[in-house]
């Protein structure tokens, strides 16, 4: 059980160093835009945090990827989010064995899946 904590703690670890990385330096832009995550133990969701357009009052998690962890497979699946609000598994890296890797792909985000 306590290599099971460990290797959950690293996952934590890994995805808030991400997310940190993703974030806005300043607190003020941070208020018009910042990024989080959830995590499940099994399914990761990237996602933006913005206010609504027309209400700034009411603030908006748009998903920005989704990382699908196969214990069987020891692989993690990438996905995107298409405009029709489907996820799409993501074929230039669509599976891989170390989330690092995984998080460095969204973060280049060459093919703009992600970010636009």
């Amino acid at each position: 059980m306590a290599m099971k904590n460990k290797v959950i703690s690293i996952i934590e670890e890994q995805l808030k160093s991400f997310i940190e990385i993703l974030r806005p330096t300043e607190a003020g832009v941070r208020m018009k835009l910042d990024f989080g995550y959830s995590w499940d133990g099994q399914t990761v969701l990237i996602f933006e945090i913005r206010p609504k357009w027309d209400d700034p009052s009411i603030i908006l998690q748009h998903e920005v990827a989704k990382l699908r962890y196969i214990k069987t497979s020891k692989v993690w699946k990438v996905y995107w989010l298409r405009g029709s609000g489907n996820w799409e598994l993501y074929k230039p890296l669509s599976e891989h064995s170390n989330l690092k890797s995984v998080l460095a792909e969204i973060e280049n985000d060459k093919h703009h899946c992600f970010f636009g």
